[in-house]
This record gives structure tokens, C-alpha cells and sequence, in this order.
């Protein structure tokens, strides 16, 4: 396989749907994974929930929807997914998501190590411009990942959700090819 997919400790590999919908359901068990992954309150996912919606949005966006699962090099195991969602080709722009599932994986650099991999994948493969995405301020171990591959603050929407009783704000993060380029 090119190296482009193999990290210092993880890989990217094919989505398995069967397999990612039943460890995303166990994943959506656990509260804490669910607030930091969305906005939307944490609720409960089937398998079968979880393989529909992947299903149709792997068909219906398959020239524009790249995802991938994130697998640990010492063992296998299906650490999480991360996409990348091509919002105008034209433009070369993309928005990237990532989840890291069991806790036990959590704070490791798992997610630091896919996210360059994933952004080579978008600037050599694709030839992308640009790769966005957004955090919530409550997320100081994500951000901390994402300015380590390279993202940098751009912006915030002040008080966009409610957790633990407070408003918190969205962060918006970008890296340019340009600035990708000069970091490696």
C-alpha cells in the first residue's frame, strides 16, 4: 500500500460500513464522545441507523465525500473515521471531520498523526487548496490536534451552543496548501 496512507501510528484504510456501524453505535453509548463530536444533543445510534446514513451518503457523494477509518499500526483496531467533504471542487475547497472513538484512544496524538495524513492525501491527491473545519472551544484537546497538523485559528462564532449549563463558541480552523507545503 503507498505510504501515503501509514503515519508513525496509525494507517487510513477502506471504509468496512458493517464494521464502522457497529463500533459508531457502541461509540454513541458513551456521552462525553458524542458532546465533543456535535452540536446536537447526545442521543443513541443504531448500527443499522449508522450503516443506512453511511450507505446512502458514501452513493449519493461519492465524487465529493472521501472518508476513511483510522486504524492503529501496533494492532488493527479501528481507532475512528475521518472525511473529507469536497465543498467546491472548482475552488479546491474541502471540510474535514474527524471522530475518535473509545476513550481508551483519546489524548494519544491518533488524531494528529491521521490529520496529516489525510491533508496529503487532499493536497497531492486531490489538489486541494484549502481544508476547513470547525471545533468547539470545549474541545481544547482537538484544537490542540489541529493546530499540531498545521490548522490555524480563523475565526469564532461567539456563543453558538449550550453545554454544561454555558454558551461556548465555534472555532473555524484552515490550513492552506501553501502553508501545508511549507511546514513539511
Amino acid at each position: 500500500m503507498n505510504d501515503l496512507y501509514w503515519g508513525a501510528q496509525v494507517r487510513l484504510s477502506a471504509v468496512e460500513v458493517e464494521e464502522l456501524a457497529r463500533v459508531y453505535a457502541e461509540w454513541s453509548r458513551d456521552s462525553e464522545f458524542k458532546r465533543l463530536l456535535d452540536d446536537a444533543p447526545p442521543r443513541l445510534f443504531s448500527a443499522k441507523g449508522i450503516r443506512e446514513w453511511l450507505e446512502k451518503k458514501m452513493e449519493t457523494e461519492s465524487q465529493t465525500f472521501h472518508m476513511f477509518c483510522i486504524r492503529a499500526l501496533s494492532d488493527d483496531r479501528l481507532l475512528g473515521d475521518l472525511t473529507l467533504d469536497v465543498i467546491n471542487p472548482g475552488s479546491g475547497e474541502a471540510y474535514v471531520g474527524i471522530a475518535i472513538g473509545g476513550r481508551d484512544s483519546w489524548g494519544k496524538s491518533f488524531g494528529t498523526d491521521a490529520l496529516r495524513l489525510l491533508l496529503r492525501y487532499a493536497f497531492t491527491e486531490l489538489n486541494l487548496r484549502r481544508v476547513s473545519l470547525t471545533v468547539f472551544e470545549y474541545n481544547p484537546r482537538a484544537i490542540r490536534s489541529y493546530e499540531k497538523a498545521g490548522f490555524q485559528l480563523e475565526g469564532r462564532q461567539r456563543g453558538t451552543i449550550i453545554r454544561e449549563g454555558r454558551r461556548w463558541d465555534e472555532l473555524h480552523m484552515g490550513i492552506l496548501r501553501e502553508e501545508w507545503l511549507q511546514a513539511r
